[in-house]
């Protein structure tokens, strides 16, 4: 069974592919309680670091026994918010503390030399001084890394959602590329639609949890059908009249026959994008936004985090079809390395 180790884990999205892919996640690194719990609750025997920037290699080498170069795999998802295209200005990155959270990863990797590095953020990374620095320093002749980087799209990959994320593979035996785009198209019908109502008898309390909305915007959605561009003036909100051509996914609603928008942080509220259920005039549940990033039916969000919390963390996580691509295509590429080897 191949060893992996997830920074940056949140609620266990990565993990969760990673896991499905094949991978015995010996630990993770995260500094959010209520993501530690809610990782715990899904992943009971991976070890949890609160803190990566107070975790050393040589810790989790006593803590697994592990010998410098035996992990098999390095993975991280650092904090995106301050490279987040809605957060930079004139094509800068915003200054955010966290953006430099990316060489605790670097220190990470030249403690353990694990064999596989896996690096997801938001595209904007790839152009980023940071990463091109990461690069210089695991690939010079100490260390030897080969790197195999680019942009995918969840919905190539079983999500159903548009959701561009970079990726950044690096190792030890050569580039290894990115994953080839998967055959297996998934629909916002293909996970939501039969559910039943979240008022309705149903023992899903995920389910129950999503925006209340006041009559008038229940009333203003229930005249979109597919965008707010459809609307009455009497109904347009006044920002909108200032800026129409701004934010047109705002109170849009989504398809049965389409992949959902990218699913974030604020993806129970209406308001907030193209958030607004493809039947229903209301916003999606916690439960609906759930599935469409991705997550197991089983998968655990505690409810008594609320609403913010839940989905703050389900919008950060990296969605596990996407991270179970990743792991395959990494697992294969050992294997083929290996196998060359002996």
């Amino acid at each position: 069974m191949r060893k992996a180790i997830d920074l940056f884990s949140g609620c266990g999205g990565l993990s969760e592919g990673l896991r499905q892919a094949g991978f015995t996640m010996l630990a993770c690194a995260e500094i959010r309680p209520e993501a530690r719990d809610t990782y715990s609750q899904n992943h009971p025997d991976t070890k949890i670091y609160p803190d990566i920037r107070e975790l050393e290699g040589s810790q989790i080498q006593k803590d697994f026994n592990l010998k410098v170069g035996e992990l098999d795999l390095l993975a991280a998802c650092p904090p995106c918010q301050g490279f987040s295209s809605m957060r930079t200005k004139n094509k800068e990155v915003a200054d955010d503390p966290r953006n430099e959270l990316i060489f605790d990863v670097a220190r990470l990797a030249k403690e353990l030399l694990p064999k596989v590095i896996l690096i997801e953020n938001v595209p904007r990374l790839l152009r980023d001084e940071r990463l091109e620095e990461f690069k210089r320093i695991l690939g010079s002749k100490k260390y030897g890394y080969k790197f195999s980087d680019g942009v995918l799209d969840a919905q190539d990959y079983g999500v159903a959602q548009r959701r561009k994320r970079m990726i950044l593979i690096a190792t030890r035996f050569g580039e290894a590329g990115l994953p080839e785009k998967g055959n297996n198209k998934v629909f916002v019908k293909d996970l939501i639609k039969g559910l039943p109502s979240p008022d309705g008898k149903h023992k899903l309390p995920l389910h129950r949890l999503r925006q209340n909305l006041s009559a008038r915007v229940v009333e203003r959605i229930s005249l979109v059908k597919k965008n707010r561009s459809e609307l009455p003036e009497e109904y347009e909100l006044p920002c909108h009249k200032r800026y129409p051509k701004g934010f047109r996914d705002v109170y849009g609603r989504m398809s049965w026959d389409d992949v959902a928008p990218t699913i974030t942080r604020a993806s129970h509220n209406p308001s907030k994008g193209r958030f607004v259920h493809p039947s229903e005039n209301r916003g999606i549940t916690l439960y609906e936004a759930m599935l469409l990033q991705g997550f197991p039916k089983t998968y655990i969000l505690p409810t008594t985090l609320g609403i913010g919390k839940i989905s703050s963390m389900i919008g950060e996580a990296l969605p596990p079809p996407l991270g179970k691509a990743q792991g395959e295509h990494i697992r294969q590429f050992l294997e083929t390395q290996e196998a060359n080897l002996s």
